[in-house]
């Protein structure tokens, strides 16, 4: 699981770095199009790539993002982090491209994850950006969500 902690992975049309928790299309230039996921978000990823098209729980997701019995929501925030990653992943759950729902059980990786090795390159060029993806004020969607800030989500009672 250590190596899993380390350097970049490639996911379909997308590049995972998988120590900051920065996520662009292949072929970006000079960052173009790189988001930063939110960490529980991002902590998921990492247990789907980990486990390479296999199910993780929705019990295992809770384990790791709420340790120690917290008290919340957990249902609520594990769809919350799964859409965020669909979003960003141009996915869907209705015909997913990346990311499969067990329901009621758990999810899985529906690309198998190709680790990369680690470079000081800072320009990426080449292949063309991800293909598909739905398109978002003129931009694809990867570029309309990095032009913009996150929004912060509030949870009523």
């Amino acid at each position: 699981m250590a190596e899993s902690l380390e350097g970049r992975v490639r996911l379909g049309g997308f590049e995972i770095n998988l120590r900051s928790g920065e996520l662009w299309p292949v072929g970006a230039v000079n960052g173009d199009g790189k988001l930063l996921l939110r960490e529980q978000p991002f902590q998921v990823l990492r247990m789907l790539i980990d486990r390479g098209g296999k199910m993780v729980t929705r019990e295992e997701i809770r384990k790791k993002l709420w340790p120690n019995d917290t008290v919340v929501d957990f249902d609520h925030g594990i769809n919350m982090a799964i859409g965020v990653l669909r979003r960003a992943l141009g996915d869907s759950a209705d015909n997913p491209q990346y990311i499969e729902t067990l329901a009621r059980r758990g999810y899985r990786l529906l690309v198998t994850p190709e680790r990369l090795e680690t470079t000081t390159e800072t320009v990426r060029g080449g292949a063309a950006s991800p293909q598909g993806l739905p398109v978002l004020g003129g931009l694809p969607y990867w570029a309309a969500l990095s032009a913009r800030k996150s929004p912060t989500i509030a949870c009523s009672r």
